[in-house]
């Protein structure tokens, strides 16, 4: 990065940690910032998406739509998170690749031989030759599905007990004024049931947020692998040999993930302020008073 970084080995002090700070692993570590981010920015509203689809599912008249909504919230719900996020990428990838196995291989090969995934090399995700940001972008991809299937299941659970929760009376009243079901759902249903879930929606986003470092089991290189790698002790084999120096570099991953949960604590507040003002709720009664909700 600087003039001066050319040769370490001379190097001490401030100018050495200078080096040592901006060297090209280390901006590859300050880059996984960026896509744990980034997994955060379009996994909330697929989850999201998921979650409200799974739970007008479930209030579904269509009952094979409602016996899916119910199944996809409660066996997400009750399996360890962490068997999601290691199966979901394997079937997705194993499918995706079987798929095109069938299209681009001339070949009667079964694809299953024993216990192993067999196809041809056209067929593999990504190919072999692809560049290595492929590799990156293929893995971010199959790790955003993992998590949104997983945390649009308590969407879906948090949502559905949202519309529960929306005062039956309003929605009788609609139903006297002669909407039709779909007008009630669109034009009252939808609108209130958001102050009844945000508070839920608010603790799933400090869930997903902590859920980040499983990155690191996908082969997803994130902030937990660049610390673990860039922290562990080097001898003078390296450019920059020094010592066990992972406490800082967690350290410095704690203070990240703290101030996420700052702002994220300061935006959801002012999103339900926002939110309950004028409501029939205990938030847009504090509202109205003019108390903290």
């Amino acid at each position: 990065m600087f003039a001066y970084c050319t040769d370490p080995s001379l190097l001490q002090g401030l100018a050495w940690l200078s080096c040592y700070l901006t060297s090209g692993t280390h901006l590859l570590f300050y880059a996984s910032f960026g896509t744990v981010l980034l997994l955060l920015a379009i996994t909330a509203p697929i989850a999201l998406l998921f979650g409200f689809g799974g739970a007008m599912a479930s209030r579904s008249r269509i009952a094979p739509l409602r016996w899916f909504g119910g199944i996809y919230t409660s066996m997400v719900r009750g399996v360890p998170d962490i068997i999601f996020f290691l199966f979901v990428p394997i079937a997705l990838d194993q499918g995706f690749e079987w798929v095109r196995h069938q299209v681009l291989c001339d070949s009667d090969a079964p694809v299953r031989q024993g216990n192993d995934f067999v196809v041809c090399a056209a067929a593999k995700l990504p190919l072999n030759d692809a560049a290595p940001w492929v590799h990156d972008v293929y893995g971010i991809f199959l790790a955003v599905i993992a998590f949104s299937i997983v945390f649009g299941a308590f969407a879906a659970n948090v949502l559905s007990g949202a519309m529960a929760a929306v005062p039956r009376a309003q929605l009788e009243t609609a139903e006297a004024y002669g909407m039709s079901p779909a007008q009630v759902n669109r034009r009252v249903l939808i609108p209130q049931m958001w102050t009844y879930a945000l508070p839920g929606l608010s603790n799933l986003w400090m869930i997903l947020i902590k859920a980040t470092p499983l990155l690191f089991l996908l082969g997803v290189e994130d902030i937990v692998y660049w610390a673990r790698e860039l922290g562990g002790s080097k001898t003078s084999a390296f450019t920059y040999p020094h010592p066990d120096w992972r406490l800082y570099y967690f350290l410095a991953i704690l203070v990240f993930y703290l101030g996420m949960t700052w702002i994220s604590e300061r935006v959801l507040g002012r999103v339900m302020r926002r939110l309950s003002r004028g409501q029939a709720t205990l938030g847009g009664e504090a509202e109205r008073k003019g108390a903290p909700a």
